[in-house]
């Protein structure tokens, strides 16, 4: 009877042999270790693979798996990669800039300040959904299109304020108080026709055109500022 080999030994069993020697055809009896004939070793060697090394085959590591397993198999079975240094998961990105635009509608109220804060809600958001760090200069991209949505969505609340409902005066009276703050004479008439082309189409297009400059800068420079405090935090040695 053979004995049992462990594992990563070298074992050999004498099992029964029943067929000629394969290496002269002498017949050779049974348990016999070697050829009479020509002294022919009759041994079968088997080696004995240790657990660990069966389960390594039979369950590769993710990045080692076998090249001719089918292409979706092997996508399926790696870990997700993280995303490339210098680029942004679209569809994250997307969200995240949708989701503080609108919020950016209300938070915008507060000069200035609010369109800040706009753009580093966009940061916010994405580092939370993806879960890893954005560079500084894709938290500025980020921040300018969140700043861009919630622009364009006041931007389009106006509009139809002014033209639909003909809110006009309201918002010269509006302009009015801020100027009388500032010391300025409202009851120039001069004044007055300024604040009056500006709700004109013409007036409005240069209205938004550098309030959509402003929004940009302001928006970019709090996604940015989002970046750089939301990154990790490195400690030396």
């Amino acid at each position: 009877m053979p004995l049992p080999c462990s594992p990563g030994s070298l074992c050999a069993s004498f099992k029964e042999v029943e067929h000629p020697c394969q290496q002269c055809g002498t017949t050779v009896e049974d348990g016999r270790p070697f050829c009479p004939q020509c002294r022919a070793p009759q041994i079968h060697v088997q080696m004995a693979i240790p657990d660990a090394e069966i389960a390594d085959v039979l369950n590769p590591a993710p990045g080692e798996l076998s090249p001719d397993l089918p292409v979706e198999t092997r996508l399926a079975s790696s870990p997700p990669q993280r995303i490339a240094a210098g680029t942004l998961d679209k569809g994250i990105a997307v969200r995240a800039a949708l989701k503080a635009g609108v919020l950016g509608v209300f938070v915008g109220m507060i000069p200035f300040l609010g369109i800040v804060l706009t753009g580093a809600l966009g940061v916010f958001f994405y580092r939370r959904e993806s879960g890893f760090p954005i560079p500084a200069a894709l938290g500025s991209r980020l921040g300018g299109a969140a700043g861009m949505v919630a622009f364009a969505i006041n931007a389009l609340l106006i509009t139809i304020r002014i033209f639909v409902f003909h809110a006009q005066q309201e918002y010269a009276d509006a302009i009015l108080k801020v100027a009388q703050r500032f010391g300025t004479n409202a009851a120039d008439p001069g004044i007055q026709a300024g604040i009056r082309n500006l709700f004109t189409p013409s007036g409005l297009a240069v209205t938004f055109f550098f309030g959509m400059i402003v929004t940009l800068v302001l928006a970019s420079v709090g996604g940015a500022l989002a970046a750089l405090f939301t990154r990790p935090r490195t400690t030396g040695l």
